[in-house]
Parts: C-alpha cells; structure tokens; sequence
C-alpha cells in the first residue's frame, strides 16, 4: 500500500479512501469491548488505540496484542547445569553453584542472555549441537564468583560471549 498525500481540488475515489486513508488511520476507541463491536473483521496489521486503557493494540491476523512489546527483564537462578532456551532471551541468569551453561541455538540473531557467578565454583560454557562458540582466546569459562558474560547470537549456529572468561 502507497502512502498518498491529498491536494485541494484532486478527485478521492472510493479505492484511495479505502487504501490511502482507513488502512493508514488509529482508530480510537474506549475499550476492547467497544473496538470489538465496531470491527467485526479486522485485518492483519490494523491498529487501535484504546483510551481506558492508555494502549496501542495492533491485529496480528489473528489476534488483538500489544502494538509495542514491553521488555521484560526475566532473573532467574539455576544451581546445576542448564541449556538455555529460546525463552531466555533478553535475561539474566545468575549460576549460585559449579555448572556447565549449555549454549543450544535457540535464540534469534541479535538476542542476548546474560550469566552472572554468584558462585566461587567453575562456570563454564559448551556449545549444543550445531553451535560454535566465538570467545575471545577461545575462553569458555567465568573467572569466579561475581563475574558475567554476556551469550549473544551473531547468525545461525554462532554465538559470541564476551565478558570476564579465562
């Protein structure tokens, strides 16, 4: 679909209101409720704001979801080995006890999880199948108690971790 800008004195034919004007508008309205009764068909693609609320909803073809994804910062503590997983994205994982952090190719290109040491015991990093692991020095293995590193995939089956390895 173009984006159109309309001039004074230029015709607007029915496919351009359709096209250029109801498919490039936020139609606001109270509640869900209300949108709902007022969009019986929804497109994917179509936005709405609701005003109770204070939220920018888009459909996704399928459903009503929020038009901008809150981030979350998930924390989670893991006291034996543990193969990450495509829901740790974007999370903080805390190692309180000697384990190996299994890096499975899970996560999307350019998704982060973050390990940190509370631990005076070994952590240490080994790839899942089809993974190679990029460290500086080749280092898969935090220095000790406090320390972090952060697993980042760079394209399919290739992580990078950076942080404080030996």
């Amino acid at each position: 679909m173009a984006y159109k800008v309309f001039a004074n004195g230029n015709p607007l034919l029915a496919s351009e209101l359709n096209t250029n004007l109801m498919q490039q508008a936020i139609a606001v309205f109270l509640d869900a409720t209300s949108r709902d009764a007022a969009i019986t068909a929804p497109v994917e693609g179509q936005f709405a704001y609701l005003t109770a609320s204070d939220e920018l909803v888009k459909y996704n073809g399928s459903a009503w979801e929020a038009a901008i994804a809150e981030p979350t910062t998930a924390v989670q503590e893991k006291s034996s080995s543990y193969t990450l997983l495509a829901s740790d994205a974007g999370s903080y994982i805390y190692v309180t006890a000697a384990a190996t952090i299994t890096v499975a190719d899970v996560l999307e290109v350019g998704e982060t999880v973050n390990i940190i040491s509370t631990t005076a015991d070994a952590v240490d990093f080994a790839a899942g199948a089809g993974v190679t692991l990029y460290s500086k020095g080749d280092l898969v293995t935090l220095t000790g108690q406090y320390s972090g590193a952060s697993v980042t995939k760079k394209a399919s089956g290739a992580y990078f971790i950076i942080g404080d390895l030996a």
